[in-house]
């Protein structure tokens, strides 16, 4: 599923635009996460996001062509008790609490981060601001593949300092990674973002019904993450970081199991 606006509208990135979510015997697998194929740009060290697009759609043999152009217009803001975070001690230890669930990165850590920004009354919420930018996206899909092809080539330069690539599901149904290393994780095992040295990579079910593959792939560096917490986080992926030089991006997602008929 691929849709123009920012459906699905789930918890946190309701207002986000989306990539392809998944369907499997009718439920949508998305949770909060993006979709597959969705850029994020970072400027003079701010993140940059998309809550609006274009879309064009067309049939070539058995595949649909879906054409989406992105546009970089909000970004993610945290305010104290309503009001933007001006005292420093607060902003260090919020700082400093995301750094030690980085770090530790396991489902105790993910609680007490939560209890502690809500004891301080810390909110977050996507914000609009003048564009950035915007980044046309071509997706194929086919029975079992996804083919994407990112276009940076009209983006501007001065003070891009990275390019990710969004590639993320619901952890509450994808709870097991696996890689060509042989590496098997479940749930709070697989930890919130760490690098990815494996050929592939991939999440699935727990019982293997569904799961998508993605590809090391070069002058990229590729990661894995996961968070879920009820009511508050449920989405896990494997995001591409891209050299801001980079004027184009492709890579390949499979679909396995159920998924991919």
């Amino acid at each position: 599923m691929l849709c123009s606006n920012t459906l699905p509208h789930r918890d946190h990135t309701c207002c986000l635009q989306k990539g392809v979510a998944l369907i499997h015997r009718d439920i949508e697998l998305s949770g909060e996460g993006t979709g597959f194929g969705v850029p994020v740009l970072r400027y003079l060290g701010t993140d940059y996001f998309s809550s609006s697009s274009t879309m064009q759609t067309s049939r070539s043999g058995d595949s649909t062509i879906a054409a989406k152009k992105f546009v970089l217009d909000v970004v993610l803001e945290r305010s104290f008790r309503g009001a933007k975070p001006e005292n420093k001690m607060t902003q260090n230890l919020v700082r400093h609490l995301e750094q030690l669930y980085q770090m530790h990165g396991n489902w105790t850590w993910l609680k007490l981060k939560k209890s502690l920004l809500k004891a301080l009354g810390v909110q977050t919420s996507f914000v609009r601001v003048r564009p950035v930018g915007t980044v046309p996206i071509v997706y194929r899909l086919e029975r079992s593949r996804i083919k994407v092809k990112a276009d940076f080539s009209s983006l501007r330069r001065n003070g891009l300092e990275r390019i990710f690539l969004l590639n993320e599901q619901a952890s509450s149904h994808f709870r097991k990674y696996h890689d060509s290393d042989g590496t098997v994780l479940f749930d709070e095992k697989i930890g919130p973002w760490e690098n990815v040295h494996a050929d592939w990579a991939s999440f699935s079910t727990s019982t293997d019904d569904v799961g998508f593959r993605l590809w090391n792939v070069k002058d990229a560096v590729m990661r894995r993450g996961r968070e879920f917490l009820r009511d508050t986080f449920d989405w896990t992926g494997l995001d591409y970081e891209i050299s801001p030089e980079k004027t184009s991006f492709e890579y390949d997602i499979e679909i396995m199991g159920d998924g991919g008929n």
